[in-house]
């Protein structure tokens, strides 16, 4: 059984995931194409952004970053509805940038939306800097291994990002996570936050302790130096 359980999960399944024809959704007025194994909850809790950021009466930002994107359903939905006047992606998985790259053309957005293929911070562009830094992003340190949608072991990603954003961020700039506190509380990010010369300026909708099942919620977080804009002030 061994054998064949590693057969049909090293084999067929990503054969099949290949050949599989890729699915198109219409989210704020733009078509986004993706796969099933490639959305990590983007196309659903990931939406929570919209409201979210406009019930804080945030202004239209300049440039907006999401972080391990996948299809980037959040940022191409921000991008639609306004929330942005111009979207930086990237991710680890050729498969998601391939999915973005085509989006991009899908909807002519070649002059606002810059897609790079990244492990972390790694390969972008020391000259981006952003407004906005949204994600949703791996949630989980001791659950879903091998999954590089769900699983941060050792919250190496998460460590990783908060010590490579700062230069990254404009004077103003706001990281806004999706967390799970089913995964994680504030406290879990605090120290490593706070190591990187960043600060948390809101939470929302979190839990002080682990919750049996997915609550999720958000945390601000900017430089340390930087002035708190409005909007992004604990509520």
């Amino acid at each position: 059984m061994g054998i064949l359980h590693r057969f049909e999960h090293g084999v067929v399944r990503p054969l099949l995931r290949r050949v599989r024809p890729a699915k198109r959704v219409v989210l704020g007025g733009l078509t986004i194409e993706y796969r099933s194994e490639l959305d990590g909850g983007g196309i659903e809790f990931g939406q929570d952004f919209i409201p979210f950021l406009r019930a804080r009466q945030m202004p239209r930002q300049p440039r907006m970053f999401e972080w391990c994107a996948g299809p980037a359903f959040i940022g191409f939905s921000a991008l639609g509805h306004g929330l942005c006047e111009t979207l930086c992606l990237a991710d680890i998985n050729p498969a998601a940038v391939a999915c973005c790259r085509t989006t991009v053309r899908l909807n002519h957005l070649e002059d606002r939306v810059s897609v790079y293929q990244s492990n972390n911070l790694r390969n972008i562009p020391q000259a981006e800097r952003w407004n906005l830094v949204v994600s949703n992003p791996p949630h989980f340190i001791d659950q879903y291994e091998g999954d590089i949608r769900a699983h941060d072991p050792d919250w190496a990603i998460h460590r990783e990002f908060f010590n490579t954003i700062g230069p990254h961020l404009a004077g103003d700039g706001v990281v806004v996570l999706q967390e799970n506190n089913r995964g994680s509380t504030v406290e879990t990010f605090r120290e490593m936050i706070d190591a990187a010369g960043l600060k948390i300026v809101f939470t929302h909708g979190d839990h002080a302790t682990l919750t049996p099942r997915s609550v999720f919620y958000f945390i601000g977080i900017m430089r340390k130096d930087a002035d708190v804009p409005d909007w992004a002030r604990q509520a």
